[in-house]
């Protein structure tokens, strides 16, 4: 990925934040006997204690995650153990009128978070390592997004269903992240759209003025 200098994270831990808070990833591979590239949105989580020590100028370096999809889906008969993957995280994104700059000429733009990991994909063995995968999972959604559910009862059902899962780990080796949060423009102008943004009725763009705060 592409990042101008001005979009650079500042700090390690803004990458490792946008790791944490938005589960779903996008999977991407080639695809089997050079057929298009693959990709699918699937859950992914820190795995182990790896995320707060990984290093480079995103802080996930070295880190290690874990997702999984649905067995009948291509893509994971694709799959390959020790095949190189990417891994993009979404964050907030809004579009940016140039009626909030308050100057002329200007051209309108997109503001966005992302992050792109690099890594090799380890595929899971049924049972067990699968069925922690997807416990692992409730519980740090659960903890983070969720209500505090206790899936004890349920994980009768979780063993009856995890033969038609694929789990994997992912280790990562090279990562991006790329926060174009207006960072070029003066301050004025960026105290302005940030106001915008927070009044405004669209909730992407009131998420990507609390990032702008956060992250400023």
């Amino acid at each position: 990925m592409y990042v101008p200098a001005d979009y650079r994270p500042a700090d390690p831990g803004w990458a490792r934040d946008v790791v944490r808070a938005q589960g779903l990833a996008l999977l991407v591979t080639d695809g089997a006997q050079q057929q298009e590239p693959l990709a699918t949105h699937c859950p992914v989580i820190p795995w182990g204690d790896t995320l707060p020590t990984g290093t480079g100028e995103t802080g996930l370096v070295g880190a290690v995650l874990a997702g999984h999809l649905n067995r009948q889906n291509p893509h994971w008969a694709a799959l390959r153990d020790g095949q190189r993957a990417l891994l993009v995280f979404f964050g907030p994104n809004s579009y940016i009128s140039p009626t909030h700059y308050g100057v002329s000429p200007a051209a309108p733009t997109w503001n966005f978070v992302s992050v792109h990991a690099h890594g090799t994909l380890h595929l899971l063995e049924r049972g067990e390592p699968t069925l922690e995968v997807i416990r692992t999972t409730v519980r740090t959604y659960e903890e983070h997004l969720g209500t505090g559910w206790d899936m004890t009862d349920s994980l009768p059902y979780f063993e009856k269903i995890v033969p038609a899962v694929g789990a994997f780990t992912f280790h990562i080796t090279q990562a991006e992240g790329m926060f174009k949060l207006s960072q070029e423009k003066p301050d004025p102008i960026r105290e302005r759209l940030g106001s915008a943004l927070a009044d405004s009725a669209a909730a992407g763009a009131r998420q990507v003025a609390a990032t702008m705060r956060r992250y400023g």
